[in-house]
């Protein structure tokens, strides 16, 4: 399954590293090429020598063993197609998350650009602790993917979150990103509310976090595409960002990407109508009980970009173009999204119930039905936004 791709496990110093000899085992059965780079206080948990064995290579431990002319960590993360970071301590998390570099393992992270995957472990107060948390949210915005710990008795005596995940689940996630079919496409991806200004300090808007618009994109990403995110939320990611505010700026950004595009996901929630004569300066109250805004229609971006689609078949323009749409039901979902499809005319579009409280807007989990052109109809059922993403990505791409 793994025949010709190159990983690159990195190892620290915690009482899970001997764990890891197992995770090399099973990506070598798979007919992976694996190196391994430990920091100097790893080599007090597993031996240099096992870890050689088992990966049938050098295995690198200090920052300055340069056998040619290139230097070592440019080396590492040049031929890796992606990093694996467990057991990753408390200590090495803060050092990635602040781009200190001092040892091997630290300048490889620092100078790797592919996907990187962390899997911490310690013990549960260092897990808990405001700084640890606030150093891998920033690792994750920037594009890293997390693989939090599990509960259970740690080495240190105490119970609770700290171990590290299973093996399967590292494995498991390293197959994803090197084995996806998608790898190499360019994704263009919304994502937010749209805002649409009434004056200066008020606006129309609605509750969309932008959680699955980011998840999709931080999943392309993860599996080595080109990911354009436009959004409206504020995020900083690896990957190109256009920030928007309106749908009509939204449009703009969404148009001109287009052509570039092997699959454009509309995951935004854009605002159907926006105020028509909107205030340069605020708007005071009055004595009246009422205040009346008038309303136009905003453009159809879904539509228009499909509408676009078909002009280009017409004109036999050979793109292979994906266009998905997203669809926030109260209620009857799935006769809604039916009626949407035939009438945006998307290759695809996902449905999701906005009714429900463990699911959707701001939640950190969904549950979508996807629908595609010829009547097909596959239901996702409730999980992380992560592993919806995923689904997504896989279903529009068989």
């Amino acid at each position: 399954m793994l025949s010709g791709k190159n990983i690159l496990i990195g190892i620290t110093g915690g009482i899970a590293a001997y764990k890891i000899c197992e995770l090399i085992r099973m990506f070598k059965r798979q007919g992976a090429n694996v190196r391994v780079v430990c920091t100097p206080n790893a080599l007090n948990f597993v031996t240099k020598l096992t870890l050689r064995n088992l990966s049938q290579n050098e295995v690198g431990v200090e920052e300055f063993d340069i056998p040619d002319f290139k230097p070592e960590h440019i080396s590492y993360a040049d031929e890796a197609e992606i990093m694996i970071i467990a057991p990753a301590t408390a200590n090495t998390i803060s050092k990635i998350a602040s781009g200190i570099c001092d040892n091997l393992l630290t300048s490889i992270a620092c100078a790797f650009k592919k996907p990187v995957i962390i899997a911490p472990a310690m013990n549960c107060n260092m897990w808990e602790n405001p700084v640890i948390q606030e150093n891998l949210q920033k690792l994750a915005a920037r594009g890293y993917k997390i693989l939090e710990p599990e509960n259970g008795f740690l080495a240190c005596g105490y119970e609770g979150k700290g171990r590290l995940c299973s093996l399967e689940k590292i494995y498991d996630e390293a197959v994803a990103i090197l084995t996806t079919k998608t790898k190499g496409k360019k994704y263009v991806i919304t994502a937010g509310g749209t805002i649409e200004d009434i004056d200066p300090v008020r606006y129309i808007s609605n509750y969309s976090s932008g959680k699955m618009g980011i998840a999709l994109a931080d999943e392309a990403y993860h599996c080595g595409n080109d990911v354009t995110l436009i959004t409206t939320v504020d995020v900083t990611k690896p990957y190109k960002i256009i920030k928007v505010k309106s749908a009509i700026e939204m449009q703009e950004a969404v148009n001109g990407e287009f052509e570039t595009a092997d699959f454009i996901i509309m995951a935004a929630a854009v605002a159907d109508y926006r105020v028509k004569n909107k205030s340069d300066q605020k708007i005071k109250k009055t004595n009246d009980d009422t205040l009346t805004l008038e309303l136009v229609k905003n453009p159809d971006i879904l539509k228009g970009l499909c509408e676009r689609k078909k002009e280009e078949m017409l004109k036999r323009v050979q793109h292979d173009r994906i266009i998905v749409g997203f669809c926030a039901e109260s209620e009857n979902l799935l006769t809604n999204a039916k009626e949407k499809i035939q009438k945006k005319g998307c290759d695809y579009l996902i449905a999701n119930d906005i009714s429900r409280k463990d699911i959707g807007f701001s939640s950190d989990y969904n549950e979508v039905t996807i629908f595609d052109k010829n009547g097909g109809m596959i239901k996702l059922e409730r999980a992380s936004k992560s592993e919806i993403a995923r689904g997504i990505l896989k279903v529009i791409n068989e």
